[in-house]
C-alpha cells in the first residue's frame, strides 16, 4: 500500500517508543513509504528546534527516509487547508496516489478527506493494517 506519513508521525516515530515508531517500521518493511520534499524541511526544521534532536540525529533520520522511501516530485494543485503549511504537504500525497494520508493533526483528521484521499489517524492505519493480516 503507498502510505504517505505526515511529518508529526515521522518525528514522533523518530523520538518516541510506541505507535508512531511500531507503525513506522511496519511502513518500511511491508508497504511503500511516500514522502516530499516539504516533510523533509519541516523535519529539517523541528527535529533540532522543537524536539532537541542532534544535527547528526536528524539528518541521519532525513537519509534513511530519502534511501526508504519513495520521494514525491510530481506536483498537484495546492488544497485550501486552514494551516497553510500543510497545504504543499497534502498536494505531495495526492499527486504520489497514496491510498492514505496518516496525521495526527486533529484539524487535518476533521477534514477527514481530500479528493479521494482519506485522512486517517496512526491508530485508524494499524487497525487497518491489523484487519488485513487477519483476513
Amino acid at each position: 500500500m503507498r502510505i504517505f506519513l505526515d511529518t508529526n508521525v515521522l518525528a514522533s516515530a523518530l523520538t518516541t517508543r510506541g505507535l508512531c515508531a511500531e507503525l513506522f517500521e511496519v511502513v518500511l518493511q511491508s508497504h511503500e513509504l511516500l514522502i516530499s520534499e516539504p516533510v523533509i524541511s519541516e523535519l529539517n526544521r523541528i527535529l533540532p528546534e522543537k524536539l532537541g534532536q542532534t544535527e547528526a540525529i536528524t539528518q541521519g533520520f532525513i537519509t534513511l527516509l530519502r534511501a526508504e522511501g519513495t520521494v514525491i516530485t510530481e506536483e498537484h494543485p495546492l488544497p485550501k487547508l486552514p494551516d497553510s503549511d500543510d497545504e504543499a504537504i497534502i498536494a505531495s500525497a495526492v499527486a504520489a496516489n497514496a491510498k492514505v494520508f496518516v496525521t495526527g493533526d486533529k484539524a487535518l483528521l476533521e477534514i477527514q478527506s481530500i479528493e479521494t484521499l482519506p485522512l486517517i489517524s496512526p491508530r485508524e492505519l494499524w487497525e487497518q493494517l491489523a484487519g488485513q493480516t487477519e483476513k
